[in-house]
């Protein structure tokens, strides 16, 4: 019973997906993570290039991390393979695997109180879900601030056994996504500027390194992938405005 998300995705998003049928010009998919959701893969979005022959790419329950690009209604979207890179498919395969381990640990959990996992799901899993988007990210929350098992109103017989088992078995896992960023600075003092700019910038799981002028890479480590996406995307476009207000250029690729 592997948990799954009854709303729609969202364009953009970066979903876990599994080859229902291929056809000469086409790829029908279902959507791991979401309920009766299936995706359709047209040709030219499953590889760059000329392909000759589609199965050459994709097969009949093979999983593959797509990118959403548009919902055609509540029960279809239109997805693409070839837009996502090798490390968005690593990470994403990450978590997938993290979050079946975390329903595994649900499960154990459940055992240990002669609860089943559908009976641990109503008392905990929905919940945590629906607050915290994924079991793991849930446990992961408990691990840095056990209380949150207690502002949830979880029962104390299934919060003292939570917290033991996160508190063992748990350590938070991240995953890290970079980019090359081009600054110059026509001002006389631009080298100045532009160390501000990006001192500015530095926080909690960011760094950036200078490279050889005027290039510069940003790491960004968080423990997923969409809110690494989300912290790179902030700090970029604030660098980009900056560097505008001081009439500087600014240009960002991101690393596959």
């Amino acid at each position: 019973m592997f948990y799954k998300k009854k709303e729609l995705p969202e364009d953009g998003d970066i979903v876990l997906c599994t080859v229902k049928k291929v056809l000469s010009h086409s790829v029908f998919v279902t959507l791991d993570e979401h309920e009766n959701i299936e995706g359709m893969i047209y040709i030219s979005e499953v590889s760059p290039g000329r392909i000759r022959n589609i199965r050459d790419f994709v097969k009949e329950g093979k999983k593959i991390v797509c990118k959403v690009l548009k919902i055609k209604d509540s029960h279809h979207v239109d997805l693409s393979l070839r837009r996502v890179t090798t490390s968005v498919t690593i990470n994403k395969n990450k978590e997938y695997k993290q979050e079946i381990k975390a329903e595994k640990m649900l499960e154990l959990i459940g055992k240990q109180l002669k609860m089943s996992l559908e009976e641990m799901y109503n008392e905990v899993g929905y919940n945590a879900i629906e607050e915290y988007g994924t079991l793991n990210h849930f446990f992961n929350e408990v691990l840095m601030d056990n209380s949150i098992v207690k502002k949830m109103k979880i029962s104390e017989k299934i919060s003292k056994e939570l917290i033991k088992n996160v508190n063992e078995k748990i350590k938070i896992p991240t995953v890290q996504i970079s980019g090359d960023m081009t600054l110059r600075s026509y001002e006389p003092e631009g080298i100045i500027l532009i160390k501000n700019i990006l001192n500015k910038s530095v926080k909690k799981g960011v760094i950036i390194n200078y490279l050889t002028a005027p290039k510069y890479r940003i790491t960004v480590e968080s423990e997923n992938y969409k809110k690494a996406e989300s912290i790179m995307k902030e700090i970029t476009e604030s660098i980009s405005q900056e560097m505008k207000k001081s009439k500087g250029e600014f240009e960002f690729s991101r690393n596959e």
